[in-house]
């Protein structure tokens, strides 16, 4: 991958504050719209949800998950080419580990609203952890990426 398509999927990952959650449900696709915020280093993906939800459900019942980040439709070109990047792994509550905290101030500071839902009991803080990933850069422009390199990719520059 060039420095240019690696460039872009830095910017999309920490640009973007919503992605497509992908969580199976009595074994058919289900897919919801979530908040996240990124790891610094992308190994994990958190998400503040409720346990009333039915992605949260689907998660506990299953962790497996596939989890779209996408660049916004602005009207123009084909949205086929739009920058996206789709990763499939795992999904866990954040319970006591030391990277809670720091997860949940990240997650704060991108949703500082989200202070209040985090005094209900309903909800808990999720990590999502890449397996691997798939990032279209453009027509011609894919990428299949392993956890690690989602990891070196984060190091550069936004």
């Amino acid at each position: 991958m060039d420095e240019q398509a690696q460039q872009l999927l830095r910017r999309l990952i920490r640009g973007q504050r919503v992605a497509a959650l992908g969580t199976l449900r009595r074994g058919a696709p289900y897919v919801s719209l979530v908040p996240y915020v990124p790891a610094p280093d992308f190994s994990a993906f958190y998400m503040h949800i409720s346990f009333l939800a039915h992605h949260t459900r689907n998660i506990e019942a299953d962790p497996r998950v596939s989890f779209m980040i996408a660049a916004p439709d602005g009207g123009g070109g084909s949205p086929l080419a739009l920058p996206r990047i789709t990763m499939r792994g795992r999904a866990s509550v954040l319970g006591d580990e030391p990277d809670a905290a720091a997860a949940r101030a990240l997650y704060l500071n991108r949703f500082p609203e989200a202070a209040r839902t985090f005094m209900l009991r309903d909800f808990a803080l999720f990590g999502i952890f890449p397996d691997g990933a798939r990032f279209v850069a453009g027509f011609g422009k894919t990428f299949n990426l392993k956890p690690d390199a989602l990891v070196d990719l984060a190091g550069g520059d936004p």
